[in-house]
C-alpha cells in the first residue's frame, strides 16, 4: 500500500491496507495460500522472508498489515483466537511474580485465563474498575505491576475506561496498558492514538463480523514490543490459518458500513428498551445518564452495537425472554450481522459467578445485527410480554 493510501481514510484502508494487486495476475484480493512451507533459494534464500507457515504466511501477512493500520499501529500480530493472542502476549510481557490489574467486569474467558492458568504459572492480578482511575491507580503495586489490562466498553456492563487517563496512570508506574477493543472496533475507537500500549481483540467479533470464523489478534507501536511479541507468537504457534485470515480480511473491509447499521440499530433498540415497562435498566454508553457517556463521547465515534438490560421480574424472566426472542438468537459470542440475545450470568460470564466479577442475575445482553430494526424491536416486545 502506497504511503498516500496509509493517510486515507478508514473506509479506503480497510479496503487497501496490507495488501497489493498481485503483481502476476492482478487479483485484487489476496490468495488463500494453503502451504506449510516454502522453497528456499539455496539455504537460507528465503522469498519474501517465507519458510513456514507458523512463523509467517502471505495470507496471514496481510491481515496483519490490515489490522496494523486500521489501528494506526506499527505492527499487527494474528492468532487463532482472542484468548490465544492475549496468552501470547502474558507470556510475551510478563513473568512469575509480576503483577496485573485487571477490569473488575472483565470478559469472563479473559478473566478465567488469569486466575486459573496465568495465576498457577506465578503471574498475580487485582481487579479494578476501568471507569475508575484512582481506583485503578490504587490497585497497581511499584516495581510489580506490568501491565494494566483495560476492556472499554467493558463486558457485558459496558463500563467505560478513559484511555488517555490510565495511560497516564499506567506509565507513571512503569506499567504498559492494554486495552481489549472488541467491543468498540477500530471503527469506532483507536486506543494506540490515546496512549495505549497494546490493542487486543477477538477478531471473532465485529472485526470477522460474519460468525464464520475465530480469530484473536494484537496491535502494537513499539516495535521492540514488536519483536518480543513475534518471538513468543512463532514460539507459541497459536496463529491463524490461511483460510481464517482471509475471512477475517474479508470481513474487515466491510467493518465501516456494518458498524453504522449496527450501532443505528442500537440505538432504536436502547430507545424501545428504555420505555419498556419490563426493563428496570438499560446500560448503553450513548445515554446520556451512563456515568461514562461523556468519556465515551470523547474517544468513541458512535457506542457501539451491544446493549444490555435488567428484567425488573428478576432473573427467571429474564431467562425466558432469552427462549422466547426468534429474531435474536439465543447464542454466545457478538459482533455479527445476526442479532444475538444471552443471560451472561449463566452463559459467557458463568466462570466469574461467586467471585467479585459476578454479574447480575437479571441481566440480559443483547449483541444488536444489522437485521430491519422494527423486527428486531417487534421481537423484543414479544419475548418481553408477560
Amino acid at each position: 500500500m502506497s504511503e498516500q493510501s496509509q493517510k486515507s481514510g478508514f473506509e479506503t484502508r480497510a479496503i487497501h491496507a496490507g495488501y497489493d494487486p498481485d503483481p502476476t495476475t492482478g487479483a485484487v484480493i489476496p490468495p488463500i495460500f494453503a502451504t506449510s512451507t516454502y522453497k528456499q533459494d539455496g539455504v537460507g534464500g528465503l522469498r519474501g522472508g517465507y519458510e513456514y507457515s507458523r512463523s509467517a504466511n502471505p495470507t496471514r501477512t496481510a491481515l496483519e498489515g490490515n489490522l496494523a493500520a486500521l489501528e494506526e499501529g506499527e505492527r499487527g500480530f494474528a492468532f487463532a483466537s482472542g484468548l490465544a493472542a492475549e496468552h501470547t502476549l502474558l507470556t510475551a510481557l510478563c513473568r512469575p511474580g509480576d503483577h496485573v490489574v485487571v477490569p473488575d467486569d472483565a470478559y469472563g474467558g479473559t478473566y478465567r485465563l488469569f486466575a486459573k492458568v496465568e495465576e498457577p504459572w506465578g503471574l498475580r492480578h487485582t481487579p479494578a474498575p476501568v471507569s475508575d482511575v484512582d481506583a485503578v491507580r490504587a490497585a497497581i503495586r511499584p516495581g510489580e505491576t506490568t501491565v494494566v489490562w483495560v476492556e472499554t466498553p467493558t463486558n457485558p456492563l459496558l463500563n467505560i475506561g478513559d484511555i488517555e487517563a490510565l495511560a497516564s496512570v499506567a506509565h507513571d508506574a512503569g506499567a504498559l496498558l492494554v486495552v481489549d477493543n472488541t467491543f468498540a472496533s477500530p471503527y469506532l475507537q483507536q486506543p494506540l492514538t490515546l496512549g495505549a500500549d497494546v490493542v487486543v481483540h477477538s477478531t471473532t467479533k465485529y472485526a470477522g463480523g460474519h460468525s464464520d470464523v475465530v480469530g484473536g489478534a494484537l496491535v502494537v507501536r513499539d516495535l521492540g514490543l514488536a519483536e518480543k511479541i513475534t518471538f513468543h507468537q512463532n514460539a507459541i504457534g497459536a496463529v491463524s490459518g490461511p483460510f481464517d485470515s482471509w475471512l477475517t480480511l474479508r470481513g474487515l473491509k466491510t467493518l465501516a458500513v456494518r458498524m453504522d447499521r449496527h450501532c443505528d440499530n442500537a440505538e432504536k433498540v436502547v430507545e424501545f428498551l428504555s420505555g419498556h415497562p419490563a426493563v428496570s435498566q438499560v446500560v448503553y454508553p450513548g445515554l446520556a445518564d451512563h456515568p461514562g457517556h461523556a468519556v465515551a463521547s470523547r474517544q468513541m465515534k458512535r457506542y457501539g452495537g451491544i446493549v444490555s438490560f435488567r428484567v425488573r421480574a428478576g432473573e427467571q424472566a429474564a431467562l425466558d425472554a432469552c427462549a422466547k426472542a426468534e429474531v435474536f438468537t439465543l447464542a454466545e459470542s457478538l459482533g455479527g450481522i445476526e442479532s444475538l440475545i444471552e443471560h451472561p450470568g449463566r452463559m459467557t460470564h458463568a466462570s466469574v459467578a461467586g467471585t467479585d466479577l459476578e454479574v447480575p442475575a437479571d441481566l440480559i445482553r443483547l449483541s444488536v445485527g444489522i437485521e430491519t430494526a422494527d423486527d428486531l424491536l417487534a421481537d423484543l416486545d414479544r419475548a418481553l410480554a408477560t
